[in-house]
């Protein structure tokens, strides 16, 4: 973000958006967004300082549309940033609530909390909802040897095409009416998430793969669209190279992306995605680490410039 005094004959806001091509300067009328209404609607939810002009350059190195919490990644910072702007104390949970709210109150979509918590606050966590969109979250330790073994075998891999979470939430919505929580479904989903954090706690990789996959089944469970016809190809290559498990990330369904957890031979891990690659020549794999950070701040204009921890 740069940043300018007001009055310089510029637009109070310039949004450049490098991965769609897109610079300009939007009206920021509430309930009026023009190109990337998650943007506009961030600038609106948080304002800015009657002094300041600003020019936003947003990118990523992740394909839009790949299920894995982008669009909350990039409106924590965006939050983080216009915050530190008006030189308020920088909470992360009151960030990722605000990222929150901004997507479902002031553009009215579905969306779940995790996204934003994870984005703010970093590492790995166990996040409990108790009552949305509030939750607890207890932090996973994990030592350095763990962590990098992590990041060795954890692939994630995007088919390609586009993903509508928002609209893949309503469908399950609508499916679960007059079930409840009760659902089946959903309680094998809440032991595998605490079947996980045991597995990670106990550095136990192979329990970690059984229970991502018995989440992934119980999705497609719960329903049929959770679960593309095109992360099944991705799971039979990781199943035929012995990988420990697989995930289906964020609300599944055709786009989306799928997390392998690789098997633990370099050898035979390589041949894995070399598999994965000719299958397909829509199929990426993303190249991933492990955030233990969460959103840091910094600021150019001042003697320190580098990252401070908010």
């Amino acid at each position: 973000m740069d940043v300018f005094p007001a009055g310089l004959e510029r637009p109070r806001v310039v949004l450049d958006v490098a991965d769609y091509g897109d610079r300009y300067s939007p009206a920021l009328v509430p309930g009026q967004w023009q190109r990337h209404p998650l943007l506009e609607a961030s600038l609106v939810h948080v304002g800015l300082p009657e002094d300041v002009s600003v020019e936003i350059h947003i990118s990523c190195g992740v394909p839009a549309g790949a299920a894995t919490g982008t669009s909350a990644a990039v409106t924590v910072a965006l939050v983080g940033a216009l915050e530190h702007l008006h030189g308020h104390f920088i909470d992360r949970r009151a960030v990722a609530r605000a990222a929150h709210e901004i997507e479902t109150d002031r553009l009215g979509q579905q969306s779940g909390i995790q996204d934003q918590i994870c984005s703010a606050l970093g590492g790995i966590n166990d996040i409990e909802m108790t009552s949305y969109p509030r939750a607890d979250v207890r932090p996973v330790v994990v030592d350095a040897a763990l962590r990098q073994e992590l990041e060795r075998r954890f692939v994630v891999v995007f088919p390609g095409g586009g993903h509508d979470s928002s609209g893949l939430h309503q469908r399950v919505i609508d499916r679960l009416r007059g079930i409840g929580p009760e659902c089946p479904e959903l309680q094998v989903m809440r032991q595998c998430a605490a079947e996980a954090v045991r597995a990670v706690t106990a550095g136990d990789l192979a329990e970690l793969g059984r229970a991502m996959t018995a989440n992934t089944e119980s999705q497609r469970r719960l329903h049929p669209d959770l679960v593309s016809a095109d992360a099944d190809r991705i799971m039979t290559i990781a199943r035929a190279h012995g990988a420990a498990g697989w995930k289906v990330n964020g609300a599944g369904g055709a786009g989306g992306s799928l997390t392998v957890l690789g098997p633990a031979s370099p050898g035979t891990m390589e041949s894995m995605l070399r598999a994965i690659a000719a299958e397909s020549p829509a199929f990426r794999h993303i190249q991933t680490t492990l955030d233990m950070d969460g959103l840091r701040v910094w600021d150019s204009r001042t003697s320190d410039a580098l990252p401070r921890r908010v």
